[in-house]
């Protein structure tokens, strides 16, 4: 099996006052750090893309890391070291796949070991693992990062967002795998005929000065009118000219899929 795969973490590169465009396979991968003028020093974001040239899927891990990016970090290494069984669990149907895969996620966030190595980081994590295979989309959250599933079948019925931001969880130093109940939400999506827009972002997107991107039918909008690149570049653009201090990190790609979504009876 081969595998495209890219993984960055903030403080490797920046990109403060820069954006920068990426490719991995269909996934469109675009950060921002901020601009210095707002005040603007570090990026501790961080994201984690894998992508199968053989088999239908991609698996992705977007961090919104405070304090430093060492929690960010850890959690890249950490997921790095369960490739190889990933891959081999993600060549099951989807609905096995999506259960085995999260149990050894949670399995290994729940482990003594990974546990101790976060006590010893500077700072804390958000986390959102999103997987599409086939016509399914699955995902994994802890904290604030955005997952979004454009199509224009929910956009009918205003629905965007998939996972909800939920505030103080996270992955480190303060860990939710520390307490008597782990705190965290998980998901699965159908996707939809025709043409399916997969975005995730962290939040400097969504609170960004002069910009109503916290509603996501603005990204849906703006996407009606660029490609997948020249709209994530275009977000980029639009709050870099607003002065947002804060970091930005998109990962984004679009799935046409024939299978024909759920339908009522009547």
């Amino acid at each position: 099996m081969t595998i495209l795969e890219y993984s960055w973490v903030g403080r490797e590169e920046p990109y403060l006052d820069e954006i920068d465009i990426q490719h991995v396979g269909r996934m469109v991968l675009g950060r921002f750090g901020g601009n210095r003028t707002a005040g603007q020093y570090k990026n501790e974001d961080g994201c984690l893309l894998w992508t199968s040239i053989n088999q239908d899927w991609e698996f992705t891990v977007l961090l919104d890391a405070h304090t430093t990016a060492e929690s960010a970090e850890l959690v890249i290494q950490t997921v790095k070291t369960l490739k190889s069984e990933i891959a081999a669990l993600l060549m099951m149907p989807p609905g096995e796949a999506f259960e085995q895969v999260g149990g050894l996620l949670l399995n290994k966030f729940k482990s003594q070991d990974f546990k101790a190595k976060c006590k010893k980081v500077i700072g804390e994590t958000a986390f959102l693992c999103v997987i599409r295979q086939s016509s399914f989309l699955w995902w994994l959250s802890i904290g604030d990062c955005i997952l979004h599933l454009f199509h224009p079948e929910l956009a009918a019925f205003k629905e965007y967002q998939q996972n909800h931001r939920s505030f103080y969880e996270w992955v480190g130093k303060v860990n939710t795998f520390d307490l008597p109940v782990p705190c965290y939400s998980s998901g699965a999506k159908e996707l939809r005929k025709g043409r399916n827009h997969i975005f995730l972002t962290t939040d400097g997107l969504t609170e960004c000065p002069n910009t109503n991107f916290a509603d996501p039918k603005e990204i849906f909008n703006l996407f009606s009118m660029f490609g997948n690149e020249e709209g994530v570049r275009e977000l980029l653009t639009l709050i870099k000219d607003k002065n947002v201090r804060d970091s930005t990190t998109i990962i984004s790609w679009i799935i046409d899929t024939e299978h024909e979504g759920s339908k009522p009876s009547s």
